[in-house]
């Protein structure tokens, strides 16, 4: 369903940020994109959805694919028409708006009687936000926002939903509750991209994931594989030596350096 292949994304014309980023997200998957900060991952998120512009940056050499595609070089709107949408990092929801017009925001290319039956699921699904749904937006809990933030996402019936940092900022049960919603909208058939540093909530989610380190994918597999990953439990997981290592390849340095050791 998308294909990234080879993707070189540079900022400011100067500023390579990505460097031969190759994935993949199948139909029904849910995949992880798993990293540190600076490693490229929500810069992966705009080269996407056309985000680019807005943060002088472009795609200087690879492609973006979507169903069979390229999709590289289209505005933001048109590819949301496509069938991809994006939560972003932060939630975004419109503060000063209502809990009901956020939602109506998403639904822009909808009819009437579309909207009107969307709102009526998203409320019957999160019956908090069917309470709330006159009330400014600002003055929802962390938990209800990123709920608000997914339900106007999915107002556009997207085929492909991008998710950046979800679980940011939120309580561990609010943190399951956002997984549990996720495996539904999966299990609803939409395809879910799932940008993470909790790598323990990513991992018991996804189908497949990736690993992004300095602009560059350094390891991927099944999500079993990368669970049972020495490196990956050691740096991502917590569970283990290596805790001088500053990276995901100190990691792999350190192992080496402990196996030459003995």
């Amino acid at each position: 369903m998308l294909e990234l292949a080879n993707l070189e994304v540079v900022y400011h014309g100067v500023v390579r940020v990505l460097t031969g980023v190759s994935l993949t997200v199948g139909p029904g998957e849910i995949v992880a994109l798993l990293g540190p900060n600076g490693a490229g991952k929500t810069t992966t998120l705009r080269a996407i959805t056309g985000l680019l512009d807005l943060h002088e940056g472009r795609i200087t050499k690879g492609e973006v694919r979507f169903g069979g595609e390229a999709i590289g070089g289209l505005s933001p709107p048109t590819i949301v028409g496509r069938g991809i949408s994006q939560v972003m990092e932060g939630r975004r929801i419109l503060g000063e708006l209502t809990v009901e017009e956020n939602l109506r925001a998403g639904a822009h290319r909808a009819d009437r009687a579309q909207i009107k039956r969307d709102l009526e699921k998203w409320f019957t699904r999160f019956p908090v936000l069917g309470e709330r749904r006159h009330r400014a937006a600002g003055y929802l809990s962390g938990g209800e926002q990123q709920m608000l933030a997914i339900a106007r996402a999915l107002m556009s019936h997207p085929k492909l939903l991008l998710l950046d940092e979800p679980s940011l900022g939120l309580a561990p049960k609010i943190v399951a509750d956002v997984g549990a919603l996720v495996r539904t909208i999966n299990a609803d058939g939409t395809g879910v991209l799932l940008v993470e540093q909790n790598a323990a909530m990513a991992l018991s989610l996804c189908h497949r994931g990736y690993v992004m380190e300095g602009g560059q994918i350094v390891l991927d597999g099944t999500a079993e594989a990368l669970r049972a990953d020495d490196d990956v439990r050691e740096f991502y997981l917590g569970l283990g030596g290596g805790a001088d290592a500053r990276s995901y390849r100190d990691v792999k340095h350190y192992r080496r350096r402990k196996r030459w050791l003995s």
